[in-house]
């Protein structure tokens, strides 16, 4: 078997819980180096599990000539320069979501990787519906619908319902760039499920608190751009409604849901309990959507890339092309968005 030696360029929560221990687990794999902010943090990191080499720079690791693949764990402000770099050495990519800063980043990142076709380019998925998307794509694609009416998505949380709380790197446009809250992650669960192109857009948030304690800056203060909350609707090609709504101030049992309506029946879709439930058009009575355990894929990020390298298998979830789609909504919401004073 083909020995395969990967670099890690940020090393981050995901990065430590998911990617490195994902890929040491695959035979014929090891993760050869991890590059951090700082080399103080990236000797630790590959003291913990066991990784050759540290670095404080990332560019080491792309002229690394022993590395075959780098996974970016980054925040979005690096996602763009550290993968068109590793593409142009001659090195497969996995990069975190969200794909890039904006969309002209997302695009630049895919030319560059459609001009390198033997070479593996693969976004880290939205997480969160993965033991269900099998069963509710084929529900949708069965028809059980009927014609679309109304999607709504709602993520509400309460990590920012306290004006003292400390801002979060969502929060700083240097390194998330138009990636407002979780908009994005959710609206590629849309995409995945229903692929709707999108026609109009219309967007209103506020920032409840205009200055927070900085999120990387112990002992500063910054002034907030972008919102605690957003509402958002969409309408696409068939006139089917999109409703989201977005919060990171509200307090008590969060809300996490997607719900589709059609004209022959609805689905609700709890993402955190990884539950879907069916009701007939016009009836109050909902119905358990079985799930059968061999759809339930959960997280395979990590072997799947592997896959994709040793057997050129295509990216399935999740391709620089889905990106730039979802990028395309995220920066379409920015234009488009109403800030209340």
């Amino acid at each position: 078997m083909e020995k395969l030696r990967i670099g890690i360029i940020g090393a981050g929560a995901n990065t430590r819980l998911r990617h490195i221990p994902g890929f040491q687990e695959i035979e014929g794999v090891e993760v050869v180096q991890v590059a951090n902010r700082s080399l103080e943090s990236a000797q630790k990191v590959a003291e913990a599990f066991g990784i050759p080499q540290a670095s404080g720079r990332w560019q080491d690791v792309i002229e690394n000539p022993d590395i075959d693949a780098v996974c970016i764990g980054t925040w979005p402000y690096l996602h763009a320069e550290a993968t068109i770099a590793a593409l142009e050495a001659g090195k497969h990519v996995l990069t975190e979501a969200r794909l890039a800063m904006n969309l002209e980043e997302a695009e630049g990142m895919l030319e560059v990787a459609e001009q390198h076709p033997n070479l593996v380019a693969q976004v880290v998925p939205s997480p969160f519906t993965l033991n269900v998307d099998r069963a509710v794509k084929a529900w949708l694609a069965a028809g059980k619908a009927g014609h679309l009416r109304e999607v709504h998505v709602t993520h509400t949380h309460a990590a920012l319902a306290r004006s003292d709380a400390p801002m979060t790197w969502r929060q700083d446009p240097e390194v998330s760039g138009c990636n407002l809250l979780t908009v994005g992650i959710y609206h590629e669960v849309v995409l995945r499920w229903l692929n709707p192109e999108i026609t109009a857009l219309q967007a209103r948030g506020c920032i409840h608190t205009r200055e927070r304690k900085h999120w990387d800056r112990p002992g500063e203060t910054a002034e907030i751009a972008l919102p605690d909350t957003v509402s958002i609707w969409a309408e696409d090609a068939a006139q089917c409604q999109y409703f989201y709504h977005f919060s990171g101030v509200e307090s008590g049992l969060a809300r996490n849901e997607i719900r589709i309506h059609g004209d022959q029946a609805s689905l609700r879709c709890d993402v955190a309990a990884e539950k879907v439930w069916i009701a007939e058009a016009g009836s109050n009575e909902e119905r358990e959507l079985e799930i059968p355990e061999a759809d339930k894929v959960g997280w395979r990020v990590e072997a799947d890339f592997i896959d994709s390298i040793r057997e050129g298998k295509p990216v399935e979830l999740t391709s620089f092309a889905d990106g730039v789609r979802y990028m395309a909504f995220s920066d379409a919401l920015v234009q488009a968005l109403e800030v209340a004073e």
